[in-house]
């Protein structure tokens, strides 16, 4: 049974495919899975009972044939939702193919036992929760922003008094249309004038602003450190919402009170991974110039200029498990 690194992602996945490909070259066996190719192109079997301690069975996807007693590691990306699939089927049907499948094929995915997961899906739903992040970010002794979180014209119109100059940030991502375009919601300047009944309809997350220096993206992998000093050329308040390729990027030291408490951070959620975002007020050599605004437990690092670096890191720690098993360290129950 052969020792290997299973990727589960799209097909189409750029930050994968550079930690496949530097698995690649240390010749570790890896294999692709994308779980809503269910169906012809992706067939299981799985066994447990008597005799059959844990999940044992193959998983057959059009080009590969994987017994998953042999997976070391798993590096969990972004597969496709499993409702692709089922599209075209009526409501009730959908809907239940969806959770079965969900709960059959993935719950044999994520509890592969032994196996080193970066990260394991739970991990990351636990740690995706922004004001989870900033409670961790303070109980850490890290600087954040104040943040009010509300639905409420007057509370939000007394916390503009207090701070002045106030930014609104969305939760999370702006979902697909109906067309399947895709767009954004940036980091954007709010104030008094802007609050009306319709804050009463969800949560929205105001921030007072940071006079920032610059920012900083930090990618973590397992006990590595990549940082890299970000500014954009108009000195815009949301650095995405331009274009990359003008963005202009440095190689900066983490101060070690900091590296410190981002390490606890992902260890008290369970990550061995983490992209994180900050806002400098200075240049950086104090703590105290670094504001932590968020931690993506499933971040995106490809477009980074160390990425080949960052990706050798992925790869010696998702490697680093068949190894053990190659040299006779494996544990001998899944074999």
């Amino acid at each position: 049974m052969t020792s290997t690194v299973l990727v589960v992602t799209a097909l189409e996945d750029l930050t994968a495919d550079r930690v496949i490909e530097a698995l690649n070259e240390r010749e570790v066996p890896v294999v692709r899975v994308d779980p809503a190719d269910i169906g012809p192109n992706l067939s299981f079997g799985f066994r447990i009972g008597p005799g059959i301690p844990v999940w044992g069975g193959r998983l057959r996807t059009s080009s590969r044939d994987l017994e998953v007693r042999g997976v070391r590691a798993v590096y969990y990306r972004r597969p496709t939702p499993y409702t692709a699939p089922f599209q075209h089927l009526p409501q009730q049907q959908r809907e239940f193919a969806v959770a079965e499948a969900r709960h059959g094929l993935g719950g044999v995915l994520n509890a592969l036992p032994g196996a080193l997961y970066v990260n394991h899906p739970y991990a990351v739903a636990r740690a995706d929760f922004k004001p989870a992040q900033l409670q961790k970010f303070v109980e850490l002794g890290l600087r954040v922003p104040p943040t009010l979180i509300t639905n409420e014209v007057e509370a939000a119109r007394e916390f503009t008094a207090e701070h002045g100059r106030v930014v609104y940030k969305t939760f999370r991502g702006l979902p697909h249309s109906e067309d399947g375009h895709t767009g954004a919601i940036w980091t954007q300047r709010v104030g008094p004038d802007t609050f009306d009944d319709t804050l009463a309809m969800t949560a929205h997350l105001f921030q007072a602003e940071i006079p920032k220096s610059g920012d900083v993206r930090i990618t973590m992998v397992g006990s590595r450190v990549f940082a890299q000093r970000i500014t954009a050329p108009d000195g815009a308040l949301d650095w995405r919402r331009g274009d990359w390729d003008e963005l202009s990027h440095s190689p900066i030291a983490v101060p070690s009170a900091i590296e410190a408490g981002l390490h606890r951070y992902l260890d008290s959620f369970g990550l061995v991974f983490g992209c994180f975002d900050f806002a400098l007020t200075g240049e950086g050599d104090d703590p105290g110039h670094w504001w932590a605004i968020e931690c993506n437990p499933n971040g995106q690092w490809g477009w980074l200029p160390d990425s080949a670096d960052i990706a050798e890191a992925f790869a010696d720690i998702l490697s680093l498990e068949v190894r053990k098993e190659k040299a006779g360290h494996g544990d001998s129950s899944r074999s």
